[in-house]
């Protein structure tokens, strides 16, 4: 789902407060007063909502790097530096002056901040930066402009390549390449309806972009979606009324349909292209009628003559790597498939081995967990696939944990960097794994955290930027070669002076007796144990998403310190069907959505009432899209557990959803008419017994 966790609004604070009770609000006052005694401030929403006046002084500062082959870069608004790797010390590169002046003979401001530089070619002094409508290419020792690039009103760019220097973007709803001075219109039918070089299948699949560069850039793959046999959905655009002269703005609504394909209905029709610089030519895959597939995870081969895709059926329980030629789109062959008895859910594309082409790293959960497999084509052995090209397939990682990310390779170490939750399933760490062996080396503090990291061009440098429950933000610089570690920065506690909850973490038995729940609790400020207090759950509960993990202060929100500020005690569970667990745990809840994930969330609520300072007579719970879903099925089918709740942009029925998430947890509702009626909070409205609040916005 698109909306995993938005930040609440002051309409859902204002509803969960009315939980309290006099004498309750009078504490949260007698709490303000001893906090005032002792000289430290209590929060405001000023200070922790986003948006809010404080709120920039309220959260961890930051070091914001990109890399520069190997070197890396601090971007500040007003300068970027180079910063030493051994020591952390910083040299100044430019200022945003000095790019205004090299960008022109004027004295105009064209660029406004140096925060999103790229340094697209390692060894070289370029610098990429943007101001306005004009995108400058800078050389920053020589202090001259290379070119600048004049965007037209309505151009979108989607991708450019530094590889060739050549750039794909939309005009009109059209597909264009340009390079130099040469130009190419690869479409003229662009529209609502056509949809080309975007994004497709509604963002599922991990599918982010719809543009995909050769490695030498001589070559660009596109997806081209025909959405015209896709219903409407009725939307409307409401103007904005200013405050100056409404009386001469129009306060119309204008229709503005939304090709929305819902779940068992007809959906789009995906095809992708392939046109080449050298010919102008376009060509499309061969891949047969393409209705009832999704084509997701485009990647190319690293001489660019061959590009590799997940084919996955409508069904979503049958998926094949499968290899197209990139000059004629004939299809050379299938290497892989994996099938599951529920569904298959591909995420990542293959990446090849900088040092042999003949081997990709393919990531797959069909052990049950995702993991690395390292591919060789062309050889024999375990043959895979048929037709022109297979595959030996040999599992580099094991171990019931996920890999979260592959971070990129190092290729004098022949290693790949990865990111996993091998150490704890809350926790996020980075490791270097042997190619040839499969062995893990930690690449952090291995301390309880959750680390981020981009690696250098060569792999030799991570920039780990990352918390622990009780620190802000560190960041330090790691050496892949030696695992030395320098210190580069920590930010100082945001909320010093202020009055803080107590946040902490534990774990429960999930309703089926035995897989492990990680909760977050945050306490009210000035908790005394000998008192009861009005709970919150917050849940969202879907895949995809969690809410539980080891930064600072669990991943807990400004509205959970707001709300506990208040004197309420707020309980955060990720139940089954949530992420970064296992497939078993993400598929407990096929076909019946909401339903183990509420059984779940009630093994929660009987944890709550086990303790004294819980009042089991003022339990509320909230939450957004798939939390509102839960929010009112907890609701509904619970209804004198919970005396209000609050929910965000709520899945009412699942007949109404996307075709792709849709039926991926659910079948179609021709196949599953029984889940479809169970999880539907039309049936169990009648139930209602609390308050409730249902926020929703114009178009959800």
């Amino acid at each position: 789902m698109r909306l995993h966790r938005i930040g609440t609004t002051l309409t859902a604070i204002v509803a969960m407060m009315t939980m309290a009770d006099n004498a309750q609000a009078q504490t949260a006052r007698q709490v303000g007063v001893v906090a005032a005694r002792q000289g430290e401030k209590t929060m405001t929403l000023e200070d922790l909502n986003f948006g809010g006046h404080n709120y920039r002084n309220m959260v961890a500062q930051n070091r914001p790097c990109t890399w520069w082959g190997d070197e890396l870069i601090r971007q500040d608004a007003q300068a970027n530096y180079l910063v030493d790797k051994k020591t952390g010390r910083e040299t100044r590169l430019f200022a945003i002056n000095e790019i205004n002046q090299w960008a022109g003979p004027t004295k105009d401001r064209k660029v406004g901040s140096l925060r999103a530089t790229s340094f697209p070619y390692a060894g070289k002094s370029i610098v990429v930066v943007s101001g306005g409508d004009k995108t400058y290419t800078i050389d920053f020792k020589k202090h001259t402009l290379i070119s600048v690039r004049q965007w037209a009103e309505g151009d979108e760019l989607l991708e450019s390549c530094p590889a060739s220097e050549a750039v794909a973007y939309l005009k009109a709803g059209n597909l264009y390449v340009s390079r130099g001075m040469k130009q190419w219109q690869l479409s003229n039918d662009g529209s609502r309806q056509i949809v080309y070089g975007q994004s497709v299948h509604r963002d599922e699949f991990g599918i982010r972009k719809g543009t995909f560069w050769s490695p030498d850039g001589m070559r660009l793959a596109f997806y081209r979606m025909d959405q015209s046999m896709v219903t409407d959905y009725p939307q409307v655009n409401i103007p904005e009324i200013g405050f100056g002269h409404p009386e001469t703005q129009s306060c119309i609504a204008t229709a503005a349909p939304d090709k929305y394909p819902m779940a068992g209905e007809t959906s789009h029709k995906v095809t992708v292209g392939v046109f080449d610089l050298r010919t102008g030519n376009t060509v499309y895959l061969k891949a047969g009628d393409p209705t009832d597939r999704y084509f997701t995870n485009i990647a190319w081969s690293p001489d660019g003559a061959s590009i590799y895709m997940f084919e996955l059926n409508r069904d979503q329980n049958d998926c094949r790597l499968t290899c197209y030629d990139a000059a004629t789109g004939e299809k050379r062959g299938e290497l892989y498939r994996e099938t599951d008895a529920k569904y298959v859910e591909p995420q990542h594309p293959i990446i090849f081995l900088p040092w042999d082409s003949s081997q990709f790293i393919m990531q797959s959960r069909k052990d049950g967990y995702n993991h690395l497999y390292l591919c060789s084509i062309g050889k024999h052995g375990s043959r895979m696939g048929s037709n022109t090209e297979s595959v030996d397939i040999r599992q580099l990682t094991a171990g019931q944990w996920e890999v979260m990310e592959v971070l990129g390779f190092n290729s004098k170490r022949k290693s790949v960097v990865i990111a996993s939750n091998e150490r704890s399933p809350i926790q996020r760490n980075l490791f270097a794994v042997d190619c040839r062996t499969g062995k893990r080396t930690l690449m952090d503090d291995g301390g309880s955290g959750w680390h981020y990291g981009t690696l250098s061009q060569s792999g030799r440098y991570i920039y780990d930027n990352y918390s622990t429950p009780s620190t802000p933000r560190k960041i330090a610089i790691v050496d892949t070669e030696n695992g030395h570690s320098t210190p580069y920065f920590t930010a100082p506690h945001p909320w010093k002076g202020y009055q803080v909850p107590e946040y902490s973490c534990g774990s429960i038995k999930a309703a089926d007796g035995q897989t492990d729940l990680y909760y977050r609790m945050v306490k009210p400020i000035g908790f005394d144990p000998a008192k009861k207090y009005p709970t919150i759950i917050y849940v969202y509960g879907g895949p995809h998403a969690h809410n539980v993990d080891a930064r600072w202060n669990y991943g807990s929100r400004g509205w959970e310190t707001y709300m506990a500020s208040k004197g309420y005690l707020l309980f955060i569970l990720d139940n089954r069907g949530s992420e970064n667990r296992g497939k078993a745990f993400e598929q407990a809840t096929f076909r019946q959505l909401g339903q183990e994930e509420m059984r779940d969330q009630m093994q929660g609520v009987a944890y709550l009432k086990s303790l004294p300072y819980v009042d089991a007579d003022k339990i509320g719970v909230h939450g957004w899209s798939f939390g509102g879903f839960m929010t009112i099925s907890l609701m509904t089918n619970y209804p004198d557990v919970f005396k209000v709740g609050v929910a965000g942009g709520p899945v009412i029925d699942w007949h109404w959803y996307e075709v792709m998430y849709g039926e991926r947890y659910m079948d179609t509702p021709q196949a599953n008419p029984d889940g479809y009626r169970k999880t539907s909070l039309l049936y169990t409205a009648k139930n209602l017994k609390g308050k409730l609040q249902i926020i929703q916005g114009y178009n959800d």
